[in-house]
């Protein structure tokens, strides 16, 4: 199943009034979201990416894309890819994270209920549960796609050995065998990746990488200072101000250079580096307003990097990288 090479992700800016959106008035909220799904559509972008904990509060972005999808994308449905995930904690109680069979099923079942859907087209285990026999977490996808509760499964957060693991059970056990993994990728965070996306190619897996701009940090927003509106202000745990040191900023500029010539922001330039991997079948990305879906979607008919020029960006972070520790 081919993915469009931007997908929209919902992991920020879709929960409720008050949240990291920033926006407090409901009213402003649901539209700016139906707004930047709208607008991802029209630009080819068909695949939207949730996950049971979203929000916040945990599913609360599940039931606000619902709602868009049966106001705005009812006779559109066939043509969408939605997928959702279980893996991290909903609420304060037992059976709310992990990959016991119990939680795996019960959250697909309640993801179906918020999202107003009788099934997703992906489901995926959003990480990897220790705790849990990886043939119970596997058996518990299966079932989801043999229920017709999901069309495929994937697996997310999975390093290079435990894809391996997972892929090994379901050839032992005749699982519904992963489609496509998820896993963190960027010109400045390579190292997840590096492991993982080796291992998913090899086995025939499709690849789709979140955070692509390694939390905003491969814009322009970070090259001269930290604006006080930025994540990086609140020291997120997500993204702190630690990470933008001097050597950081100083590759931002040469990017940059690169991305003016080529008609580019530095943003589009970080995604024509990740999709210019043929290992990676998509790129999932974040937004908070309409302009950043429609900067993002520009890549799509942007010329491709040269291989020199990709190894040029790639060289400039590693330095970068390696001198700011």
């Amino acid at each position: 199943m081919p993915l469009p090479a931007i997908s929209l992700g919902m992991w920020h800016n879709f929960g409720a009034p008050g949240s990291d959106s920033g926006r407090r008035d409901e009213t402003a909220l649901h539209a700016n979201a139906t707004a930047m799904m709208q607008s991802a559509f029209d630009r080819g972008v068909v695949h939207f990416d949730l996950a049971n904990n979203y929000g916040p509060p945990p599913g609360s972005a599940e039931e606000r894309v619902g709602r868009i999808l049966r106001q705005h994308f009812g006779t559109h449905r066939d043509e969408l890819v939605i997928s959702t995930k279980a893996g991290y904690q909903m609420f304060d109680g037992p059976y709310q994270d992990g990959g016991s069979r119990k939680y795996v099923l019960d959250s697909s079942a309640a993801s179906l209920r918020r999202l107003g859907l009788d099934h997703v087209d992906i489901f995926y285990h959003h990480r990897p549960d220790p705790t849990v026999p990886i043939e119970e977490t596997m058996g518990a996808l299966d079932h989801l796609v043999g229920v017709g509760d999901a069309r495929y499964v994937g697996l997310s957060n999975y390093s290079a050995e435990q894809l391996s693991a997972a892929l090994e059970v379901c050839e032992r056990e005749g699982f519904a065998r992963p489609v496509i993994h998820q896993c963190p990728y960027s010109a400045l965070d390579r190292a997840f990746g590096s492991g993982a996306l080796p291992v998913g190619a090899d086995a025939g897996l499709g690849a789709i990488v979140f955070s692509p701009l390694a939390q905003g940090l491969l814009t322009d927003k970070y090259i001269d200072a930290i604006p006080d509106d930025s994540r990086a202000s609140t020291e997120s745990v997500f993204l702190g101000t630690g990470r933008i040191t001097p050597e950081l900023q100083d590759a931002l500029r040469s990017v940059r250079a690169i991305a003016q010539d080529r008609g580019q922001s530095v943003a589009q330039l970080a995604l024509s580096w990740v999709l210019a991997d043929d290992r990676i079948s998509s790129a999932l990305i974040g937004a908070s307003r309409v302009g950043q879906v429609e900067e993002c979607c520009d890549v799509l008919v942007a010329d491709p990097l040269a291989a020199d020029e990709r190894d040029a960006i790639t060289e400039v972070f590693s330095s970068a990288v390696t001198s700011g520790r």
